[in-house]
Formats: C-alpha cells, structure tokens, sequence
C-alpha cells in the first residue's frame, strides 16, 4: 500500500512514521519549504519528500491521502487527489486505526486545550497510562508508533475533524459553540457547527458525549439531530440530575449513584470558563474511575496554558495579561468578562468573518483605551470609536505595548486578546504571545 501525505509539519511527519512503521510505502508532499528539523526526521527515517511543489504524477499514485488540517478542502491539490477518486483522510482518522484504546475526544470553539490538559493531568495522576496528542504537543500519529495501547486524550480542530470517516472516541466533549474559522465554512455558522458534531458521529451506545448544557446552539443542534451516545451535560446555570453543575459555590459532579464535590474557591484557575472547563475535565475522571481525593488535589495544583490570560507581571501597578491565545470573538469575551479593572485592550490580526458587535456591553463598562494590533484594523475601529474615546494603530508588538503602557494608570490591566488569528504579523498565537511576554520583560528592566 502506497500512502501520500500532503503537509510536512507535525501531523504530516508523525503520520510518516507511523505509515511506514507499518510497511506502507510513504511519500511527503509540502507546497512550502519543510522546516529543517522535519527534513532531518524525514532523512534519518528514509522517507521521500518534496518541498515546494506538488508533484501531481507521485501524489495520484497513492492508495491513500492523509492532509495535514491547514490544508482547505478546495485547494487545488486537494480537488485533484478528490477527482482521482483516492480516499483523503486526516492524521486522526489514519493513527486511530492503530491505536488499540479508544480515546478521549475534545473540541469546541474555546476551551478545548484548557480542558485537554486539565483532563490529561487528572487521569495521569490517577494512574491511566494515558497520552496527549491532536491539536497539542506532539503528533498522534507519531506517538501510535511507539506506544499503541495508550489512551490518548485529544484536542480536536474543526479542521482535523472534516477527515475523520471511521474515527470513534469513547469520550467525546464539546465544550462550547461560537463563530470561527468561517473563512473556511462558507461563512456558514450552520457548516461550522456541524463539523464539530462530527466527534460524536461513529460513536455508539457505550461512548459518552459531554457538552455544555448553557450553550443554546448545542442544545438546538441536539434538539434536532440523533446521536447514539450516552450525553452528559454541565451547567453553570441548572441543577442537574445527571451531569456536573455548579451549586453554593461548589462544582457537583452526578453520575448514576456517585457524586463529587469541590469547592470552587479551591481550583488552580480561575474564571467562570474555566469553572465549565474543570466541569468537563472532572466528569471525564469520574467515567474513568479516578479516585475523588486525587481528582481534588490535580484539580488544585492545576494552573492553566500558556498564552491563555496568562499573568505576565506587574509594572507601576499595572497588571499585564497575555490572551494571546484568544483568536475569536468568544474567547476574548471570556477575557474581558474577567476583567476587574479598567483595560487597555490590544485586539487585531486576521479576522476570520469577527462580529464584534457582543463584545459592545463589555467595552462600554472595562476597557479604556483600544491598542489595534494588525494589518487592517477598519472594522475594529468601526465599532468601538463611539464607545472608546482612545483608539490608536501599531505596527508591531512592541510599538502596541508602548501605546498601552502610556494609556495604563496605577490599578489597570492591559490585556491582549487578539480575537483574531495572527498570521499577518506574527508566525503564530504563540509567537504572539512570546513576543508580548518578551517586550514587557524589557520594559520591566
């Protein structure tokens, strides 16, 4: 068998290895240059490889497709393989086959690395031999090669989920729903939402489906469509019967006759969202079987992800927060909700189809002053320059902190939280936010 994989990043080069560590005969096909640790992994496994083109007679001689997630459906290369008639398959769909246990499946518009962390931490310190893959760290794919019979927690894109044909979790989590990527979707939120259901689609009467029970496009989506799993909600809002909800400032965890309870004030992170995050993460552990004391103590040593209103310092009595990860309209409301003080706020980057027309309520009563941070700040300036008197354009990080830094007075926050992607300034959100970190730190001197 003759696999043909299109993209030689992380997801690309695992499967590689996991393909050919499995007889099939593998060739890497990339339209960009292979970064060069890529290309050394690729040599010393002997694998063939092109970069900067697509070699359309090698690329139909495969049996199989696997594209790496960034690669959109109507992409040339992508259209032609499609008319070959040749399978096309994502890295998930491919390295599941492999892999003996079923996994845990995460995904939803925000939350989801918060949540796959946190729900890796609780099983791994409960004793599950248990791995973390997807979306985070390192390639699914390549970790199936080495050790097949692990439970892999996985954060799940939309993206990775559009090839998915077979793949089935036995725990599947949906942590929320809101407009993003749609740049991808035809700007239809209605193909958005169906992409994220489709971690539920294979599953059957003995897997789980989690989901937050607050969110009203979830609940409208299950209104209407059948799925075979066994759902579990989690509410910031209800009392559940059967589910995890919050009540007397506690997070009440109830399933069938087993009930865990913990104080909110004793989790290691903070913020209504990650309440609904630390809701699913422990149901999870409770369908595992994690013992409740352990589950206790993960949940409080717990301190969150990186770039993820992350606390940078303190300077002249101001408080810096790095959001970087904060790529659409609904994680940067998240941000601003928890906001105590008054924020200067840098916003701006790609904007993948962004309404910011629900962030108004919470402009008009936390931010002061407005640093754009992007190639095309219109409609950002467009919304707010009736609300936020201070509205000002930088052209690199280093320049929109400065600004923010002279709007700040003793007792505010400047927060970064892009609600876009970053991909017009910056490599990625995580360049972003070191860049954000770095600049601060020098200034700190």
């Amino acid at each position: 068998m003759r696999v043909t994989i299109l993209g030689a990043a992380e997801s690309g080069v695992g499967t590689a290895i996991l393909a050919q560590s499995k007889g099939w005969e593998v060739f890497v096909s990339d339209y960009g240059k292979i970064a060069q640790n890529y290309k050394d992994i690729l040599n010393e496994n002997q694998i063939n490889w092109e970069e900067a083109k697509h070699t359309l007679e090698l690329i139909l001689k495969a049996d199989l497709v696997v594209k790496s997630p960034g690669i959109p459906d109507n992409s040339p290369v992508v259209l032609k393989i499609a008319q070959s008639g040749i399978s096309i398959i994502s890295e998930i769909e491919f390295a599941s086959r492999f892999n003996s246990d079923l996994s845990i499946a995460i995904t939803g518009s925000n939350g989801k690395t918060t949540t796959s962390l946190l729900t890796y931490k609780l099983l791994k310190d409960g004793g599950l031999n248990v791995g973390l893959a997807g979306n985070i760290g390192h390639s699914y794919a390549q970790q199936v090669a080495v050790d097949p019979d692990k439970c892999y927690v996985l954060e799940l894109s939309s993206f990775q989920l559009d090839g998915i044909v077979h793949y089935r979790p036995n725990i599947a989590v949906l942590t929320n729903l809101s407009p993003d990527h749609l740049d991808r979707y035809d700007y239809k939120y209605e193909n958005y939402i169906d992409s994220k259901f489709k971690i539920t689609s294979n599953q059957t009467e003995t897997d789980f489906f989690i989901y937050d029970y607050d969110d009203k496009q979830i609940q409208h989506w299950l209104e209407n469509n059948k799925i075979k799993a066994k759902t579990i909600p989690f509410s910031l809002t209800q009392r559940l019967e059967q589910g995890a909800y919050v009540e007397e400032d506690n997070i009440v965890v109830t399933m069938e006759d087993q009930t865990f309870v913990m104080p909110i004030k004793e989790l290691g992170i903070e913020g209504p969202h990650n309440v609904k995050n630390a809701l699913a993460a422990t149901t999870i552990a409770q369908l595992k079987r994690i013992r409740k004391e352990r589950i206790r103590e993960s949940l409080s040593e717990f301190q969150g992800v990186e770039h993820r209103l992350e606390k940078v310092t303190k300077i002249s009595n101001v408080q810096y927060i790095n959001d970087s990860k904060a790529t659409n309209v609904n994680a940067t409301f998240f941000a601003l909700e928890s906001m105590k003080t008054p924020t200067v706020w840098i916003v701006g980057g790609v904007d993948k189809g962004n309404d910011y027309l629900e962030l108004m309520p919470l402009v008009r009563e936390k931010v002061k002053s407005i640093v754009c941070l992007g190639l095309d700040n219109e409609k950002i300036k467009q919304t707010f320059s009736n609300v936020v008197e201070d509205i000002v354009e930088a052209n690199s990080m280093k320049e929109a902190v400065l600004f923010a830094k002279d709007f700040a007075e003793q007792g505010d926050t400047v927060l970064l939280s892009p609600a876009c992607a970053s991909f017009d300034l910056f490599e990625s959100y995580e360049d972003r936010g070191t860049q954000f970190k770095e600049v601060i730190k020098a200034i700190a001197k």
